[in-house]
């Protein structure tokens, strides 16, 4: 029988049969060695007991004292109610949910110790449901000696027996003499960094010398440790699905010689100097016979979708067919209205795919696309389900690229018939220099860094909503003028219902008031049939004022509308706020954004709105956004287009970025058979979704 190791099962573990196995793979964690990795969300203090009167609202502590009475209380809610006293000052322990045999046990003259939160209660401080124990004599156990680590933990497993099992892992791991290091010590001592062994140690066994804050704020030299190596990890398997890409090979492109120059004929505009630049990186990159990997940057209203049609041009003019995917039905239908608009002189079959289409027109679309009769098709994940087969799909395209999950695109990417397609991916969120490294180290980067000539800057300002007043008459102003409106309300929970509710009163106050002008009201609760209809009302100026959740960030293109409203900007980040802002100023008019901000603004809300105030260029933002908010604003919150990190953060752990390119290249030159066992050390399964 082989012996047990770090790489064996977890059933090998004293209290872990199959069953347990079983729950902890629905963690993600099969080895015991994944159990080194499974790391505490926070810490508890139970190495001292807390005298009653030293305490405050909010500590979470170990007390001890003797009971002085028990008895049931009756309100809003069955309660029972204990008094604990320890000669320095008294406290309550309520119980909601009780049975007689606990009743029994808490009697006054017994002694109880208990861990808990404090908090405020009808009778002063109280603990509501403490973990606590109960004897006559007072004499409790010894007190632990080191913190006591919680875990992320699943239903059927507690946070006991998950502290036992990573307790036997240690051992092992002490048997086996440590983990491999793969990162030299002489690289990490100028870091300041622990061996990995260490870490691992330190984090799930801090002593009572631990800094425990940096250990509470993910900031510690051992999760730091950590950390780096998986950003490593990322960026190193990024960089090796670039190579295995391109070695599947791809069908090499012609410049387009007829299409293209057809298409800016028939333009009522000359192209950008950015926008020529970016196309001829584009276009080089599609003549090679290894896929293209570009992410296209581009400021609101800078002109992505024409750099994506005369890249398309290309594809088709060399007998391949083109999917563009966007993340929104809304945002998909305003690629298909511009892109058919300009494909149609040119003879090019243009088709759009959404979950709403119907199998009445789903089935020919279907047929002729197999047959490849449709040349672009446009659409939304609906684009790689089963049964959407290409003929010969060589370009696709991918629209706000961080706001799809890798299985998504991979699926897209694996409808090519032979080799791999070429992929362009473009956003309108502007990334940093030192972001984009690393979140996209797998991608070349193209920056359009220019506007279209005629598109002035939308002039914003910021303002409390106590001047209501002064904006509605300012909207009233317009819509007489010929203008129209959006009105955006934002709420910091994530709930349709609350949405909707503080959109349709933002609404009635704006038709009470504005008698007079057409309200629209569109929010996330809506088919999306009612969103089109809405929205194509809006479009043709049978609305004057749009209200609307965020749900418009991305995708309306109303050249009349000329004036933002943005209720409580303070709740969102500054990347969102650009992409809201720049619904306006689409048009030759002169163009507004409002800022209205609630009560209280804190420091930093008042830092971003001023960011806001002060510039339209979204690279500026981005920069500022880095700095006050870090990367997970900038990309996304735990962006869904990343492999899901196990310790590290964009945002916590920016300080590191700037290390991981240069600690990768390094890696590959100096120890290129670590490469590889840093990346299988790291991401496992998630492997192949770094081919996308």
């Amino acid at each position: 029988m082989p012996a047990v190791s770090l790489k064996s099962s977890i059933s090998e573990l004293k209290g872990a049969g199959p069953k347990f196995a079983e729950k902890f793979s629905g963690m993600g964690i099969e080895s015991i060695g994944d159990l080194l990795f499974h790391l505490p969300y926070k810490y508890q203090d139970r190495t001292r007991i807390a005298p009653v009167g030293s305490l405050r609202l909010g500590m979470a502590v170990v007390i001890e004292g003797e009971i002085r009475g028990t008895q049931v209380m009756f309100g809003k809610r069955r309660s029972l109610l204990c008094r604990l006293q320890d000669g320095s000052g008294v406290i309550s322990i309520r119980l909601f949910h009780f049975s007689k045999a606990q009743q029994a046990s808490l009697k006054a003259g017994h002694f109880i110790r208990c861990y808990g939160e404090v908090r405020m209660g009808p009778t002063g401080l109280e603990m509501i449901h403490p973990e606590y124990s109960v004897n006559t004599s007072g004499a409790f156990p010894p007190l632990d000696q080191r913190l006591t680590p919680l875990y992320p933990t699943t239903e059927g497993i507690n946070q006991a027996r998950l502290r036992s099992l990573i307790e036997q892992a240690l051992a092992l791991l002490d048997r086996q003499g440590g983990l491999a290091e793969w990162l030299p010590a002489e690289w990490l001592t100028p870091l300041a960094l622990p061996s990995l062994t260490a870490a691992i140690k330190t984090i799930h066994h801090p002593s009572n010398s631990t800094d425990t804050r940096s250990l509470l704020e993910g900031t510690h030299p051992a999760q730091q440790r950590l950390a780096l190596e998986e950003l490593l990890a990322h960026h190193l398997s990024m960089q090796y699905y670039r190579q295995q890409t391109q070695a599947s090979g791809a069908q090499p492109l012609k410049p387009s010689q007829k299409l293209a120059p057809l298409l800016l004929q028939q333009l009522p505009f000359q192209l950008t100097g950015a926008q020529q630049r970016v196309i001829k990186e584009i276009s080089i990159d599609l003549q090679k016979s290894v896929p293209m990997l570009r992410l296209v940057q581009g400021d609101v209203g800078a002109g992505k979708t024409l750099v994506a049609m005369i890249a398309a041009l290309q594809a088709i003019e060399s007998g391949l067919q083109v999917a563009l995917m966007a993340p929104t039905e809304l945002l998909a239908e305003q690629h298909f209205i511009n892109m058919s608009n300009w494909a149609e002189p040119l003879g090019i079959e243009v088709a759009l795919l959404v979950g709403k289409t119907t199998k009445k027109a789903r089935d020919p679309l279907l047929d002729s696309l197999e047959k490849g009769g449709i040349q672009l098709l446009i659409g939304t994940h609906a684009l790689f389900q089963n049964g959407v087969n290409y003929h010969n799909l060589g370009l696709v395209i991918i629209d706000e690229q961080h706001r799809f999950g890798v299985q998504q695109r991979l699926a897209l990417k694996e409808k090519a018939v032979i080799g791999s397609p070429h992929q362009l991916t473009m956003t309108a969120t502007p990334i940093p220099r030192t972001l984009a490294m690393t979140a996209f180290a797998d991608l070349d980067i193209s920056i359009i860094d220019e506007l279209p000539p005629g598109r002035t800057p939308v002039v914003t300002t910021v303002l409390s909503q106590q001047r209501k007043d002064a904006v509605l008459r300012r909207i009233d102003a317009a819509c007489a003028d010929g203008r129209q409106v959006y009105w955006v309300c934002t709420l910091i929970e994530e709930s349709d219902e609350l949405q909707l509710a503080a959109a349709q009163s933002s609404a009635e106050v704006l038709a009470a008031s504005l008698p007079n002008r057409r309200i629209g009201l569109l929010h996330g609760k809506l088919k999306p049939k009612e969103k089109s209809l809405l929205m194509e009302a809006f479009k043709h100026h049978e609305l004057d004022v749009l209200v609307a959740t965020t749900v418009i960030e991305v995708g309306v293109d109303v050249p009349n509308a000329s004036v933002m409203i943005i209720e409580n900007p303070e709740r969102l980040g500054l990347a969102q706020l650009h992409q809201l802002r720049g619904r306006v100023g689409r048009g030759t008019a002169e163009s507004f954004c409002l800022l209205m901000f609630g009560d209280e603004l804190s420091e930093q809300g008042k830092q971003r709105l001023e960011v806001m105030r002060s510039t339209n260029d979204g690279f500026v933002i981005a920069e500022e956004d880095l700095k006050l908010r870090g990367p997970g604003e900038v990309l996304g919150t735990r962006q869904t287009g990343a492999i899901g990190f196990r310790v590290a953060d964009m945002e916590r752990d920016q300080a590191l970025l700037p290390l991981v390119p240069e600690l990768a290249t390094r890696l590959q030159k100096e120890l290129p058979g670590h490469v590889q066992p840093v990346i299988n050390r790291w991401l496992n399964k998630a492997e192949r979704y770094a081919q996308v």
